[in-house]
């Protein structure tokens, strides 16, 4: 270790962590005595409060040892299900002296009442299964230790996802728990074709991930390529599905999310019928899916769940907005240093009449007050609810008429800022509209610098990399380069149900058909006939 100052001093020894120790020890079974057992347990686990070592009597005959964190699980599955049925023999065994080699047999199948009990041998296993919240049941003269699935752990209620609101939909969200994310999955795609396998992440945190896709639908080299790079995380912790999106994704640089996040059901389920893989985290409110496309960043449920026409259109508006949190500024420098002349003469005299007075170039203003935009933002999201509300108010309010008044900047600019700050807001994922914001201000430089030919400069570079990125395999830019006539009817406009039949071609799925074309067209021909008066029985018959 190092010294500091002149004074050396002695090295302190360096105790092996737990996971090192249970490493060493991974092949090391359990003995016929439970004083061996206890003793080793309680030498991993240390000093815990919560730690519950419990000794009783089997059937009032051999000595036994039960283990849990009592925080962990429910106190009564362990005393109605475990306990009690382990000290009291069964009414049909009454005054039998039970063997030991028969032991194991008739507290399975005659004495314990929990339905998910298992055997385990090893105790570096024994250990891990304690730290989840299962209990261990070790027996006196059994080279084997039950284990019982008890974790029981308080979690906040189901309710609508704060992230992802939406006014025609389901209002499920997932929340933390593992397995009852899964079970909002299954409760939407009942099918026996939904395959989810599970692995631990984690050195120190074992964290359950599960891997979920659709059996006969996803392409298998798919579902490969996303074990292959979850069994290469090496971490002692993983805390968040983000931690996992960060190891997996295709480029670590790009400003640009190769992974989509979210905290719905519905919209994971949807994502499985196409061909897609998604990944839950224990403890992590947000699914991850893959592989992802940037037009996903812009489809929000409701596209799907409202009328073609009328959502056809918001998503057009909601493409205009992101074009507007990109470029607005960037153009409007460039044009206000170097191409008035682009302006009507009206509008250009007004915007020179607000600008007089304001000692800023345009690129050094709209800069000052997109990063005073910036720190608001960030402002209003890390103060509490109650307060957050007031600031974000006071704060456009006040100090851009403040601003305006002091001469600091023009109302043209303001007006600019604002458009551009409601347009990244209309945009539905949030670190899609972050990657844009991010972009805004090497755009706004090159516009300062070079006038409009930055502006496109700077663009043919976005675009360039939009084109060189890939998530798993998949181009970014897919269905649109390379181009798909089947995706492109769920591109810039989202065409009706029936016409998207087959699923993206890109994905490469299994089974390509997702719509019966001629089952529809036999229904809208059926009620069409049905409307219709001449095909009336009553006035046919009259």
């Amino acid at each position: 270790m190092p010294t500091y100052g002149n004074k050396k001093k002695q090295a302190m020894p360096i105790k092996k962590g737990p996971s090192q120790t249970l490493d060493s020890l991974k092949d090391k079974k359990i003995t016929a005595e439970i004083d061996a057992t206890i003793a080793f347990i309680d030498e991993i686990l240390g000093v815990n409060v919560d730690l519950t070592i419990r000794k009783f009597h089997v059937f009032g005959q051999y000595d036994a040892v039960i283990i849990y964190f009592c925080n962990m699980v429910n106190p009564n599955v362990i005393n109605l299900d475990i306990l009690k049925p382990l000290m009291y023999m069964p009414p049909h065994l009454q005054d039998k002296h039970v063997p030991i080699d028969q032991l194991k047999e008739v507290l399975h199948n005659d004495a314990l009442y929990h339905s998910e009990c298992k055997y385990e041998s090893y105790l570096s296993t024994l250990i891990e299964s304690i730290l989840r919240g299962e209990t261990v049941v070790a027996v006196e003269g059994l080279e084997e230790a039950f284990l019982f699935e008890t974790r029981s752990i308080d979690k906040r209620s189901i309710d609508q996802p704060a992230t992802e609101q939406v006014i025609r939909g389901p209002r499920e969200g997932f929340i933390e728990p593992l397995g009852t994310n899964i079970s909002l999955i299954r409760y939407r795609l009942q099918s026996p074709d939904l395959r989810i396998e599970t692995m631990e992440l984690g050195l120190r945190t074992k964290s359950k991930v599960a891997v979920c896709y659709m059996d006969g639908l996803t392409n298998p080299e798919l579902v490969k390529e996303v074990n292959a790079r979850l069994s290469k995380i090496d971490i002692d912790g993983i805390l968040d599905s983000g931690y996992i999106e960060q190891f997996i994704e295709d480029n670590h640089y790009s400003p640009f999310p190769q992974v989509q996040y979210t905290e719905r059901p519905d919209k994971v389920v949807a994502n499985l019928l196409e061909g897609r893989v998604s990944i839950l985290v224990d403890g992590s409110p947000l699914a991850l899916l893959v592989p992802t496309v940037f037009s996903q960043f812009y489809q929000t449920i409701e596209d799907y769940t409202e009328r073609f026409l009328l959502m056809s259109s918001i998503r057009l508006a909601r493409l205009i907005a992101l074009m507007f949190s990109l470029i607005f500024p960037a153009i409007y420098v460039s044009i206000i240093s170097f191409n008035p002349e682009l302006i009507p003469t009206e509008f250009a005299v007004a915007v020179a009449g607000g600008r007089a007075g304001v000692p800023f170039p345009a690129v050094i203003e709209v800069l000052i007050i997109e990063i005073s935009m910036e720190i608001l933002r960030e402002a209003t999201i890390r103060l509490p609810q109650q307060v957050g509300g007031a600031l974000s108010i006071v704060g456009v309010l006040v100090i851009g008429q403040a601003a305006v008044s002091a001469g600091f900047s023009s109302p043209i600019t303001i007006v600019i800022i604002a458009l551009t700050t409601i347009g990244s807001f209309a945009t539905p994922a949030y670190n899609a509209a972050l990657a844009l914001r991010l972009l805004r201000f090497p755009l706004i430089i090159m516009a300062g610098i070079f006038g409009l030919y930055g502006v496109m400069i700077g663009l043919i570079l976005i675009a360039n990399h939009l084109l060189s990125l890939k998530s798993f395999g998949v181009p970014y830019l897919s269905p649109l380069v390379p181009a798909e006539f089947q995706g492109m009817k769920d591109l810039l406009i989202r065409g009706p149900l029936w016409w998207m039949n087959k699923r993206p071609s890109f994905l490469q799925p299994v089974d390509t058909d997702r719509v019966n074309k001629q089952s529809f067209e036999e229904l809208e021909a059926s009620t069409t006939n049905a409307l219709d008066p001449k095909n009336d029985k009553n006035q046919q018959g009259g």
